[in-house]
C-alpha cells in the first residue's frame, strides 16, 4: 500500500460522490485485499487526508447529519466522510 494508492482511492471516491464518502469492510478487506493492519493504516491516512480537505469523518457506530437526516455509520461501514458546507 502506497501513498499513491491512497490518493488515487480517495480521488476516485470524491469523483463518485464528493458530498458523502464511505468505506466498507468488504471493500477494503475483500476487494482491495488489505490485511487488517493495512486496513487500519489506510483508514488512518484517509481520515487525515479527508479532514485536511474539508470533510468531517465518522467511524462505525457514530451518528452524523447528511441531507438534513440523522444517520449512523453502519456496522459494515468503517468510515463515512461528509463534506463540510461553506456558509
Amino acid at each position: 500500500m502506497t501513498l499513491e494508492f491512497i490518493d488515487n482511492n480517495v480521488n476516485n471516491k470524491i469523483n463518485e460522490n464528493a458530498e458523502c464518502i464511505k468505506y466498507t469492510f468488504y471493500e477494503l478487506r475483500v476487494k482491495e485485499n488489505l490485511t487488517e493492519e493495512e486496513m487500519y493504516s489506510f483508514l488512518s491516512l484517509v481520515k487525515t487526508k479527508l479532514e485536511n480537505i474539508g470533510y468531517k469523518v465518522y467511524n462505525t457506530g457514530q451518528k452524523y447529519l447528511y441531507n438534513y437526516q440523522e444517520n449512523m455509520v453502519k456496522s459494515n461501514e468503517l468510515l463515512v466522510a461528509i463534506k463540510n458546507k461553506k456558509r
